[in-house]
This record gives structure tokens, C-alpha cells and sequence, in this order.
């Protein structure tokens, strides 16, 4: 068994709830607009990382990363790339290789909003978005997932909010 927590679209910011939330995790996986190589190296020196890169990230941050990742770990086929879409509307840049590769899970960031959700159209893989993680965006709040992986099969998968982007101004 394998534990995983998953975060997208930091944009240079490093929540430091993320060394207790992912604390217990055996890797983490970062969805891309990681914004900074040091965000990068900060979550790599902690626990083993895995990541691809988004539209906002600098050549340093491209040159240390994937565009997209294809692996299988405990049996579970993963895909992860910044551009997902949404179950039902993929992005045209993935939809071929999740045919493809018909992953047991796809892992996406780029949207800002947190979504998880089976498609049953393709082979019932698990679909998800952690949100965002960064304080720029549109997003309120701060997200991103946590899971274990056994035997192909995906348990104890946790929604975490990480905090408020922002302090809301009321009038």
C-alpha cells in the first residue's frame, strides 16, 4: 500500500499546512503551475515527488519536470497532466492518451476547482482535480487530496482545505 497526497497549481506559494498534511504520505504528486524550482525543491526534499508542469511554469521548472506522466504503481494505472477538462469535455491535448493508455486514475490541474468524480465512460476511471493549492486564482478556498493506493484499488481518499486564498473584505 502506498499513500499519496496531490496538489496542483501552487503558483509559487507553498502552504506550510502541506508538511503536516502529507506528513504520513509515501509520495506526492503535484498536477502542474508549480510557479517556482524552489516550491519544487521544498516538496521534493521532503517526501518523494512526482510532478508535471503547467502553462505558468518557467523553463527551470519545465527542465525538472514531465509535460505528462504515465506510471502504474500498486497496480493502479495513473495519468497525470496539468490540462484535464472534465469528465464528459476533456481537454483535446489528453483525451487521446487516456484512451490510450486507459488509466485507473487521471490526475489534473489547471481549473482552479476541485473535482472528483468516476467516469463511467472510461473504464470507470477515477477523475481527479485537486484544486488549487496557491493563493493566486479565482478560488476561495485552498485544496488538495490525500489517498491510499492498494492493489489497484484507491482508499481513504480525503478532500483537505488548506486555508482561505485570501481574507474576504466584508462590507
Amino acid at each position: 500500500m502506498k499513500k499519496i497526497g496531490v496538489l496542483s497549481d501552487t503558483h509559487s506559494f507553498l502552504e506550510e499546512k502541506i508538511y503536516t498534511v502529507f506528513k504520513e504520505v509515501d509520495e506526492i504528486w503535484h498536477a502542474g503551475d508549480i510557479g517556482s524550482i524552489k516550491v519544487l525543491e521544498a516538496l521534493q526534499n521532503f517526501k518523494p515527488t512526482r510532478a508535471v508542469y503547467g502553462n505558468i511554469d518557467s523553463t527551470d521548472v519545465r527542465l525538472a519536470t514531465a509535460s505528462e506522466l504515465s506510471f502504474e504503481i500498486e497496480k493502479c494505472k495513473v495519468y497525470v497532466n496539468h490540462y484535464g477538462g472534465t469528465p464528459n469535455n476533456y481537454d483535446s491535448r489528453v483525451i487521446e492518451k487516456i484512451n490510450m493508455l486507459q488509466p485507473n486514475l487521471f490526475i489534473c490541474g489547471h481549473s482552479h476547482i476541485l473535482r472528483v468524480q468516476r467516469d463511467a465512460n472510461k473504464n470507470n476511471m477515477l477523475f481527479v482535480n485537486p484544486g488549487a493549492a496557491g493563493i493566486h486564482g479565482f478560488h476561495k478556498m485552498k485544496t488538495c487530496v490525500r489517498f491510499s493506493i492498494d492493489n489497484a484499488k484507491i482508499l481513504d481518499f480525503e478532500v483537505i482545505e488548506l486555508g482561505l486564498r485570501a481574507k474576504i473584505k466584508t462590507p
